[in-house]
């Protein structure tokens, strides 16, 4: 990789996103054969943790098992984070015990100043702004469900949170065509739209959902309401009515639905789409694994 940490999805150029890509379904072949794959023996992965999550924190644990290396949790308390030691020390001193460092944290800067000052590789676990690693599932579960990204068509309808800001940059690097669909107070960035331009083909935007799933082969969207925005929920439960993908949304349309999860049945996604057929979001949910793993390997080596 050009790059030394993964901050967001565009720190990697297209032929680094697709090698990753080849490499977690390689190591997802390995898996289910169970075919040794230790490429990361000894060593270890210091997971920061400010926000809670279980795939996140699953997914890079088991995947450092799998790899023949080990992963230490590191909560908010454990390490002061945000508090008493300031951060950059915390980069220094980690980079002389670990070999890489993620972290899931709320502010993008938090992870800047990670990778500014450690000697190891940082990658971004979540952030306000960005969330690489689902995009990187994401891309991979769409490509196994429809075996390439030419002529894929995708619909974002809901928050143009920090899930959609990445996955906007992973589609315009990949080349699939992405519309995105929010509330007029909900938009994405307009300056990860533009970054997207630059990458290949910005996304179109829109605030109304009527003709925007008919042509899709997938439809993605997430929660409405995310960790640290409680006290927002019934401005943001009116501000999106009409944007939950429901039967109706999805009649007449064969495409195949996606979710980051933890989804908020009977909010942004019904009960019966997620059950459904149609329903990719656990085949997303386990890709997680695979993809981190090409990525840590990479980023590690």
């Amino acid at each position: 990789m050009t790059a030394d940490h993964l901050l967001d999805v565009d720190d990697l150029s297209r032929e680094e996103l697709f090698a990753v890509l080849d490499r977690a379904e390689g190591y997802k072949r390995a898996l289910a054969a169970d075919e040794d794959h230790g490429d990361l023996a000894g060593k270890t992965l210091g997971m920061l943790f400010q926000k809670p999550s279980t795939r996140t924190r699953v997914s890079f644990e088991t995947g450092m098992t799998q790899l023949g290396g080990h992963a230490v949790f590191l909560g908010e308390d454990d390490i002061h984070l945000g508090r008493g030691e300031p951060l950059k020390d915390t980069a220094r001193t980690l980079s002389r015990y670990v070999d890489c460092v993620m972290a899931r944290v709320f502010d993008h800067e938090n992870c800047e100043v990670l990778a500014e000052y450690a000697d190891v590789p940082v990658v971004n676990g979540l952030t306000d702004d960005a969330h690489p690693c689902q995009t990187l599932a994401d891309l991979l579960t769409i490509r196994e469900e429809l075996g390439a990204f030419d002529d894929v068509s995708v619909t974002w309808i809901g928050d143009g949170n920090n899930v959609a800001q990445s996955f906007a940059l992973g589609c315009a690097l990949a080349g699939i065509d992405l519309t995105v669909v929010t509330p007029p107070e909900h938009r994405i960035d307009e300056a990860v739209v533009e970054r997207a331009g630059e990458l290949g083909e910005a996304p179109e935007t829109t605030t109304d959902p009527e003709g925007t799933i008919a042509d899709a082969d997938v439809v993605y969207t997430d929660v409405w309401v995310s960790m640290g925005q409680e006290d927002t929920r019934d401005t943001r439960l009116e501000r999106f009515e009409g944007f939950q993908v429901n039967e109706d949304l999805l009649a007449g349309s064969d495409a195949r639905v996606m979710h980051c999860l933890p989804a908020h049945r009977g909010e942004e996604i019904t009960d019966s789409v997620v059950e459904s057929e149609r329903s990719i979001v656990f085949d997303q949910a386990e890709n997680r694994l695979h993809a981190q793993k090409a990525l840590l390997a990479t980023l590690v080596e």
